[in-house]
């Protein structure tokens, strides 16, 4: 019999604020942390939170995930340090790209002034991998410890596979999302070279406007703990990560698979790992990238996998909010989505206008909506996407601890 993964800690850093709660408020309220075309962490500050010399070794995508791993480990209450062996806690972030704008800059530096002007600490800098050995370092974390890289997959992905050790046995408890900055010149160039990115700086997830996505930053980190132990130690348990479901297209190395079935695969996948029928999903957190055919082929997935309950359930999209995170999208998206099932509301998808002819579900447009009230005492369920160029599809199921200020041993 596997275990059972319970969540007791989440972090964010992202273009709506530094700190999970914020995340959600601001998300709930309807604002938009997106600027000029880009969903910066602008309330940001390094110095606020790091040394000089934690800085200047880490890349600001490390930045963000130390930065959100603080506050998740402290909101599990580990401030005194992991109540686990050390050799049992595993730190398993997940990046789309790592530290890009470390890469580049040290290219621009060969070519411009000789490759003697190349930082020493460029190859820490640039490891996809960083974030996660920063974060074990950061609270003497001995287990796995290893970066996950799927592209707009990845931190969904990552906390998939933190949930397997636990379940399994490797580990007892994970810290575990992803993180990603790459709103530099060169993602940017190349993001949008490649058509996927928008040109009017409008995140309009589902909307027959949709043109493209926006290029977002940010971590997102939660702490995942076996049950029995989490109890055992008189944690305060926000929910539980019941299902994951983790499917490929086969089809295209960006273009998603049309009919939306790979997609609807790992939704079912997900669903059936969490033994939840359809019906009983509260809420989806869509991946709604905001670009032509991720919307319309997500669209088909929710419907082929929940059914008659997809026009029923509230659906919506905090891309809207804060453009696409790429790698830190699906833990971000994570944290956004349990935070909403514990509060009862489903955030809106914003800037949401013009409906497009079969894009026919609930997506919350612009204003946020109550969910449904709890059943049999237990907490709400939701359903979080994320899909990936190459065709990468990771799905979680997330269990809501019932609203009475979680669940206590």
């Amino acid at each position: 019999m596997t275990r059972r993964v319970v969540i007791t800690g989440v972090g964010a850093v992202t273009p709506l604020g530094v700190g999970a709660p914020i995340l959600y408020e601001r998300w709930e309220a309807g604002c938009s942390g997106i600027d000029e075309r880009f969903g910066r962490c602008s309330d940001y500050e390094p110095a606020d939170h790091l040394t000089t010399k934690e800085i200047r070794r880490a890349d600001r995508y490390t930045q963000l995930a130390v930065v959100a791993a603080r506050e998740a480990v402290g909101d599990a209450g580990w401030d005194g340090g992991s109540p686990y062996d050390p050799e049992r806690v595993g730190s398993i972030i997940g990046t789309g790209i790592g530290g890009l704008s470390s890469i580049a800059d040290q290219r621009t530096l060969i070519r411009d002034r000789g490759s003697e002007s190349v930082s020493p600490l460029a190859v820490p800098n640039m490891m996809a991998n960083a974030a996660a050995g920063v974060i074990a370092m950061d609270h003497v974390l001995k287990g796995e410890c290893y970066a996950v890289l799927s592209a707009c997959a990845s931190g969904a992905h990552a906390i998939g596979a933190a949930k397997r050790s636990i379940e399994y046995g490797s580990l007892d408890a994970c810290v575990t999302g992803g993180s990603e900055a790459a709103i530099h010149p060169y993602g940017v160039t190349i993001l949008g070279q490649m058509g996927a990115t928008s040109t009017t700086g409008l995140s309009c997830p589902f909307d027959a406007r949709r043109e493209g996505f926006v290029i977002g930053e940010g971590a997102g980190i939660l702490v995942l703990e076996e049950e029995e132990a989490a109890r055992a130690r008189g944690a305060d348990i926000l929910g539980r990560l019941a299902g994951y479901g983790a499917t490929g297209d086969a089809y295209h190395v960006t273009v998603p698979e049309p009919t939306g079935s790979g997609a609807a695969a790992a939704i079912t996948l997900a669903l059936a790992e969490a033994e939840i029928a359809p019906a009983d999903v509260d809420y989806v957190n869509a991946h709604g990238t905001s670009t032509p055919l991720n919307d319309r082929s997500e669209t088909a997935a929710i419907k082929l996998a929940l059914g008659d309950h997809a026009m029923a359930v509230p659906t919506s999209s905090l891309k809207s909010a804060i453009g696409h995170l790429v790698g830190a999208a699906g833990a971000v998206e994570a944290v956004a989505t349990l935070l909403a099932l514990r509060e009862g509301m489903a955030p809106p998808t914003i800037n949401y206008e013009e409906p497009e002819e079969g894009l026919d579900l609930d997506y919350v447009p612009n204003v946020s909506k109550p969910l449904r009230s709890e059943a049999n005492g237990g907490g709400r369920i939701g359903v979080t996407n994320s899909f990936g160029f190459g065709g990468h599809n990771a799905v979680l199921c997330l269990r809501a601890a019932a609203a009475n200020g979680g669940e206590r041993a």
